[in-house]
Formats: structure tokens, C-alpha cells, sequence
């Protein structure tokens, strides 16, 4: 009886061993999803979890030890509370963004100028951009979000964002701009391919991987996967599994995501860009 309980105790640990959970941004929750069923129906013993609550919680959550890994579509030492020097930072895709419109507003482009200007309340009506006489109504992402930290650091540049109705993820946001007339938003690429919604351009500029390449379209962020410290072998052989040519080369693109080996630009923590390989 000893012996069969020392068995049980020991499979047990060994399955929990097996565990990793994923908790952080909804941008890439979409990629960790898919990646992480691939990578259980490869790995029968594996046991990926994945969780949304935005970069913030992934973050604060990998640092206290709760989750294996904490995703974040910004840098750690970005955030308050966030010892950065204690996780370590794996980049595992480049997710683009795109501002969003309900379609009646009549407005298919946007300069830069006129974007900070709707997002820190000093355009109010569509009319001043071009589109009908009808009141511009701004839905932002929550706090916490990074994929607004991302937009927000690109087009406000430390200006104040207007007050406005605040939606957890990228799907919420989607749904209420595509039935509300006036509407203006943000979501990541992977989830704009929706006939009832209208993406923005920028400058002329249209938002593609393509163009994010080289930064001509600047509205984008790294996908981070980020560990407390050097992960254990069970985790480095999954973030293994992310950077592989199946993951890059397939998954990547095929769900709306670039791979980082794709990028022609780099981007630091003080969104500095640089060509890569100067």
C-alpha cells in the first residue's frame, strides 16, 4: 500500500510538472491558444492552459510566481511595479494595430495628427475629418491593456487620452463598433478581418504585415513571452516550440500574426526604431 501511494504521489507530481500556464495579453491570446493546442496534441503529456486579463496581470502575474509565463505586448520595464530584471524576456511575434470604425462615418483615412486629435478629444465629429456630421464616440481598451499602452505611446505621445467607455479585449471592442454608428476604436490585426467594421489608414498608408516590416505602418508591438528567470525545461522546451519554423513560418501568418524574423526594423522600450542589422 506504501509503495502504490509513493507511485500516486509521484505521478502526480509529475503531471503537475507538465502544467504550464499562460496568462496576459489578449492580443496574443489568440496565437497561444492555437500554438498550445498543436503543441499538446504533439506532446500527450503536456498540459497548456491559456488565459486572457491583459499585459498588466501577465506581467505582475509571472513576477509574483503564480503563472509559468506572462505574455505582454510591452516591454516589462515599461510598467510600474514590475521588476524587469527578474523575468526574462522571450519576443516571440509582432502583432499589428489597427484603428477601427463603424462603417457609417464615411471616413476610410486618417493622418496621424487627426488620430491623436480623435484620441485626446480635441476632433469631435466626423465631419471635421472628412466623413458626415455625426459625433465621434471613442472606445478605449482598458487600463492594463498593452495593446492600448502600444497605441497610446505611438499616437498620444504623452498627451492625455479623452475620457471614454473602456472594453476588456479585442473581440468586446469589434462587436460594439460594428453596431454602433460613430464609433472609432483600436484592435489588433488577427481580429480585424470583419466585413462590418472599417480599418483606418494612416497617412495613405494601409495597415499589412507587409508594411510593418520596414515601420511604414507604425502602429504595432511585440508579442513577449516572458519568464520568471531562466524557465525550467519543461517551459523553455514550449517557448522552444514558439520560435520553431512550424510556429514562425505557419501558425504565424496563417492566423494574422508577423514573425520576428520577418521584421526588417527593430523596436526598444523607448519605441526608438532601428533598421536591423545596423
Amino acid at each position: 500500500m506504501i509503495a502504490i501511494l509513493a507511485m500516486v504521489f509521484l505521478t502526480g507530481c509529475k503531471n503537475n510538472s507538465s502544467k504550464i500556464t499562460i496568462v496576459g495579453s489578449s492580443a496574443m491570446q489568440l496565437l497561444a491558444e492555437q500554438a498550445g493546442n498543436d503543441y499538446r496534441l504533439a506532446h500527450p503529456n503536456s498540459n497548456i492552459v491559456v488565459q486572457g486579463g491583459g499585459s498588466g496581470t501577465g506581467l505582475s502575474q509571472v513576477q509574483a510566481g503564480a503563472v509559468e509565463i506572462g505574455t505582454s505586448d510591452v516591454f516589462a520595464e515599461t510598467q510600474k511595479g514590475i521588476k524587469a530584471s527578474a523575468l526574462r524576456d522571450h519576443p516571440i511575434a509582432v502583432v499589428g494595430i489597427v484603428p477601427i470604425t463603424n462603417k457609417d462615418t464615411g471616413v476610410k483615412n486618417l493622418s496621424r495628427q487627426q488620430l491623436e486629435k480623435i484620441f485626446s478629444g480635441e476632433i469631435t465629429n466626423w465631419r471635421q475629418v472628412g466623413g458626415k456630421d455625426e459625433e465621434i464616440t471613442v472606445i478605449n481598451r482598458s487600463k492594463g491593456s498593452g495593446t492600448r499602452s502600444s497605441f497610446e505611446d505611438i499616437v498620444l505621445k504623452g498627451k492625455k487620452a479623452v475620457r471614454s467607455q473602456e472594453q476588456d479585449s479585442n473581440g468586446t471592442v469589434k462587436k460594439i463598433v460594428s453596431s454602433t454608428p460613430g464609433t472609432i476604436s483600436y484592435i489588433s490585426f488577427p481580429y480585424a478581418n470583419d466585413k462590418n467594421i472599417q480599418k483606418i489608414s494612416l497617412d495613405g498608408v494601409k495597415p499589412t504585415n507587409k508594411n510593418i516590416t520596414t515601420n511604414a505602418w507604425p502602429l504595432w508591438s511585440y508579442e513577449h513571452m516572458y519568464t520568471k528567470g531562466k524557465p525550467n525545461k519543461q517551459i523553455q522546451k514550449f517557448i522552444n516550440y514558439m520560435l520553431s519554423d512550424k510556429v514562425q513560418d505557419e501558425l504565424i501568418p496563417k492566423i494574422g500574426y508577423l514573425s520576428v524574423n520577418q521584421m526588417k526594423v527593430k523596436r526598444d522600450s523607448n519605441n526608438r526604431i532601428t533598421k536591423i542589422g545596423n
